[in-house]
């Protein structure tokens, strides 16, 4: 992900996001596939903060951007106050076969969103922008340094697979 500044009322927006889509479930029937829609997008999000030069790298940083930026003009508009730079780091980097995983992911995602009715929408684009700006986040990226490993780990299975070196 290219580097970007993230304000504290970005990710107080964030947090925002997330609590209007956790909120309604948690008071709900709690039922798992309620959360599929901003969950699935909340991964992509994080995802798509280890793809450093691509596409989806450039996207999170817009978002990143976006939330900071909007996160300011409404703390500044509300309490008279300036935003806080946060300090960031990177969740990991990416291997060729961990980026085919991150790529496949992603192109499921799209054919979900086109399927997807219109609340299902927001919710997806609620997770996106959450992972995206939490997954750069130090505390965050501590707590999953397991996830980069895993996907280059499925993408090198999943090659070794296809060339015939390992059965499954």
């Amino acid at each position: 992900m290219n580097p970007v500044a993230l304000s504290f009322a970005g990710v107080g927006l964030a947090l925002l996001v997330l609590w209007a889509n956790l909120r309604p479930w948690w008071k709900g029937g709690r039922d798992p596939k309620a959360l599929l829609p901003y969950g699935s997008t909340l991964l992509l999000g994080l995802l798509a903060t280890m793809c450093a030069g691509g596409l989806l790298g450039w996207g999170a940083a817009g978002i990143v951007g976006i939330f900071s930026g909007g996160g300011d003009t409404v703390v500044s508009a509300a309490a008279g106050t300036s935003g806080t730079t946060m300090a960031t780091a990177r969740l990991g980097t990416l291997t060729a076969p961990g980026g085919i995983v991150v790529t496949f992911y992603a192109g499921a995602m799209v054919l979900l969103w086109k399927s997807a009715g219109k609340q299902d929408k927001r919710r997806m684009l609620g997770g996106l922008a959450t992972g995206a700006v939490l997954g750069i986040l130090p505390g965050v990226v501590l707590l999953l340094d397991w996830l980069p490993d895993t996907v280059n780990s499925a993408g090198a299975t999943a090659q070794a697979f296809f060339e015939g070196k390992v059965r499954l």
